[in-house]
Protein backbone atom coordinates (compact mmCIF):
# COMPACT_ATOMS: atom_id res chain seq x y z
CA UNK A 1 0.00 0.00 0.00
CA UNK A 2 2.88 2.39 0.73
CA UNK A 3 4.10 1.99 -2.87
CA UNK A 4 0.80 3.31 -4.16
CA UNK A 5 0.74 6.15 -1.63
CA UNK A 6 4.30 7.07 -2.58
CA UNK A 7 3.48 7.21 -6.30
CA UNK A 8 0.37 9.28 -5.59
CA UNK A 9 2.38 11.67 -3.41
CA UNK A 10 4.88 12.24 -6.23
CA UNK A 11 2.10 12.89 -8.79
CA UNK A 12 -0.01 15.16 -6.57
CA UNK A 13 -1.00 18.50 -8.07
CA UNK A 14 0.04 20.70 -6.47
CA UNK A 15 2.96 18.75 -5.08
CA UNK A 16 3.37 18.83 -1.30
CA UNK A 17 6.81 18.02 0.14
CA UNK A 18 6.75 15.02 2.45
CA UNK A 19 8.95 12.88 4.68
CA UNK A 20 9.36 9.12 4.31
CA UNK A 21 9.73 7.27 7.61
CA UNK A 22 11.78 4.08 7.28
CA UNK A 23 11.67 0.89 9.34
CA UNK A 24 15.17 1.65 10.72
CA UNK A 25 14.03 5.01 12.10
CA UNK A 26 15.49 7.26 9.42
CA UNK A 27 13.51 10.10 7.88
CA UNK A 28 14.04 10.99 4.22
CA UNK A 29 12.71 14.33 3.00
CA UNK A 30 11.26 14.53 -0.50
CA UNK A 31 11.26 18.21 -1.42
CA UNK A 32 10.35 17.98 -5.12
CA UNK A 33 9.23 15.14 -7.42
CA UNK A 34 11.98 15.90 -9.94
CA UNK A 35 14.51 14.89 -7.27
CA UNK A 36 13.19 11.32 -7.19
CA UNK A 37 14.16 8.50 -9.57
CA UNK A 38 12.46 5.11 -9.45
CA UNK A 39 13.85 1.82 -10.74
CA UNK A 40 11.97 -0.08 -13.42
CA UNK A 41 10.45 -2.45 -10.84
CA UNK A 42 9.23 0.49 -8.76
CA UNK A 43 10.48 -1.10 -5.56
CA UNK A 44 13.65 0.98 -5.19
CA UNK A 45 13.91 4.73 -5.46
CA UNK A 46 16.70 7.29 -5.28
CA UNK A 47 16.07 10.64 -3.61
CA UNK A 48 18.51 13.48 -4.34
CA UNK A 49 18.96 15.89 -1.44
CA UNK A 50 19.73 19.64 -1.77
CA UNK A 51 23.40 18.99 -0.88
CA UNK A 52 23.63 16.44 -3.76
CA UNK A 53 23.73 13.41 -1.45
CA UNK A 54 21.66 10.43 -2.54
CA UNK A 55 19.31 8.24 -0.52
CA UNK A 56 18.68 4.82 -2.07
CA UNK A 57 15.46 3.50 -0.56
CA UNK A 58 13.76 0.10 -0.67
CA UNK A 59 10.16 1.30 -0.69
CA UNK A 60 9.03 -1.86 1.09
CA UNK A 61 10.85 -0.47 4.16
CA UNK A 62 8.85 2.78 4.19
CA UNK A 63 6.47 2.72 7.14
CA UNK A 64 4.80 6.12 6.75
CA UNK A 65 4.59 9.23 4.61
CA UNK A 66 4.28 12.44 6.59
CA UNK A 67 3.21 15.81 5.26
CA UNK A 68 4.55 18.58 7.46
CA UNK A 69 3.25 22.10 7.54
CA UNK A 70 5.82 24.69 6.45
CA UNK A 71 7.54 26.40 9.38
CA UNK A 72 6.27 29.82 8.24
CA UNK A 73 2.63 28.64 8.06
CA UNK A 74 2.03 29.19 11.77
Amino acid sequence: MILEHFRNALRAQPFRPFVMHLADGREIAVKHPELVVATSTGRTTVVVQPDDTLNIIDLLLVTDLEYREPADAA
